[in-house]
């Protein structure tokens, strides 16, 4: 073998185990391997996990933050205004730059598969192609996926269903769209089946920002279920943000939620971008905004969780950790049982994986042997401390690592010593 990772913990609760690589493949998972490999990783304990994944971000804005000016409201409509004010200054050499820099920050935090929004609402198409080369320089440690995204609405703006078309043809991956931010409910409707129509006829996925509102009658999400269902969809759909289901009735939920999971529509909920820009008309009580994540996961949806925005018009803040999204998850929604904990863990990884329809992702034999080492035990204590990513390995090679976090303490009247940042050991 060409590497094995000794002692580890996995996702799942199984303890003490080795898992065995070749030629960039798990070839077993089990006790006590009783083989040899040209390199030997022992994880001592810690967890060894698929890698994150981030379903849902906007990697041509990343890293962009104070062009051409700070966001001074922090809402969502003045970061869409700015973004509107830099699309003329942009350049494909400036895109992809700051596009590298945060892949190279995703894989030294164990990111190696992103879903990234791209807009298409330049008739230059400079965002597009500058992001398809990018993919194209990364797809040795990191899988990105693109999603054609009009950024200003499909109908709303003149050239957006050519240029999406044009996007597709060069070699975008995904569907997107942004229903309710065309002029009419009808306009949204229209727009949804339009685009769904498109992904059916060639084969694609979709992915829409639905309902990132705090109007409880934008619905959008109903139809592009009902799309789904009509057009054979089933398992290839994602609504993105869903906000407005975090303010409506409880009674029209209880039909909705039936119709999501009988179409197959996933949902991607986005938490620290959700918690932040959401709610700004309201003064007390203030609505926290984010989607019903553990009611859509009762209901047999599948749902991750996205970082968003890292550094840009809409978000100042963020690194690449999708522990932190998760981290944030679980407060907002309060998937405070164990259970629950799992299913955050769950958002960043398995389940953001199979939306994207990652090949050959997890810990089984015969996947792709892309894993993380952390310094934590499982994933409730990897969430609690955003642990250290100690090992990321791509294809069963080493691409990033990291030392183990400690804390020197030398207190007063206390004996000097060192702790390890999860407390297993000293």
């Amino acid at each position: 073998m060409d590497l094995i990772l000794r002692h580890a913990n996995l996702p799942d609760g199984r303890r003490d185990i080795d898992i065995g690589i070749r030629d960039g493949r798990i070839v077993a998972v089990e006790t006590a391997l009783a083989a040899t490999a040209a390199e030997e990783i022992d994880a001592s304990g810690r967890l060894v996990s698929p890698p994150f994944v981030d379903a849902h971000f906007h990697l041509d804005s990343a890293l962009s933050l104070g062009l051409p000016r700070l966001n001074r409201s922090g809402t969502l409509l003045e970061g869409i205004a700015l973004w509107g004010e830099l699309k003329p200054d942009l350049t494909r050499e400036a895109i992809a730059r700051r596009a590298l820099d945060y892949c190279d920050m995703a894989v030294a935090q164990g990111l190696l598969a992103i879903r990234s929004h791209v807009d298409i609402c330049d008739d230059r198409l400079l965002a597009v192609d500058a992001l398809l080369e990018v993919r194209r320089q990364v797809a040795p440690y990191l899988d990105l996926q693109l999603v054609a995204f009009p950024q200003d609405g499909l109908l709303r703006s003149a050239t957006a269903q050519d240029n999406l078309a044009r996007a597709l043809d060069r070699g975008v991956d995904v569907v997107g769209g942004i229903p309710h931010f065309e002029r009419t409910m009808a306009d949204g409707a229209e727009s949804v089946r339009i685009l769904c129509e498109l992904a059916a006829a060639r084969g694609l996925l979709v992915d829409m920002h639905c309902d990132e509102s705090d109007d409880p009658h934008s619905r959008h999400i109903e139809t592009l279920a009902a799309q789904s269902q009509r057009l054979g969809l089933h398992g290839r759909v994602a609504g993105s943000h869903l906000t407005s289901m975090h303010s409506m009735d409880n009674y029209y939920v209880s039909k909705l939620l039936p119709l999501i999971a009988e179409s197959g529509v996933a949902a991607i909920a986005n938490p620290l971008i959700n918690i932040t820009l959401q709610g700004r008309h309201d003064t007390y009580p203030k609505r926290r905004g984010m989607t019903r994540v553990p009611e859509l996961l009762a209901a047999g949806v599948d749902v991750a969780f996205g970082h968003d925005c890292v550094m840009d018009p809409w978000y100042s803040f963020g690194s690449a950790d999708m522990l932190e999204v998760a981290h944030m998850g679980i407060h907002v929604a309060q998937m405070t049982s164990q259970e629950a904990i799992r299913q955050a863990f769950d958002a960043v990884t398995t389940n953001a994986a199979r939306i994207l329809h990652l090949d050959g992702y997890g810990l089984a034999v015969g996947c792709r042997a892309n894993l993380v080492v952390l310094q934590a035990a499982d994933p409730f204590e990897a969430i609690r401390l955003k642990a250290t990513r100690l090992y990321v390995l791509r294809g069963g090679r080493v691409i990033a690592r990291s030392p183990a976090r400690l804390s020197e303490l030398d207190l007063p009247g206390r004996p000097a010593r060192v702790t390890l940042q999860s407390g297993h050991g000293a």
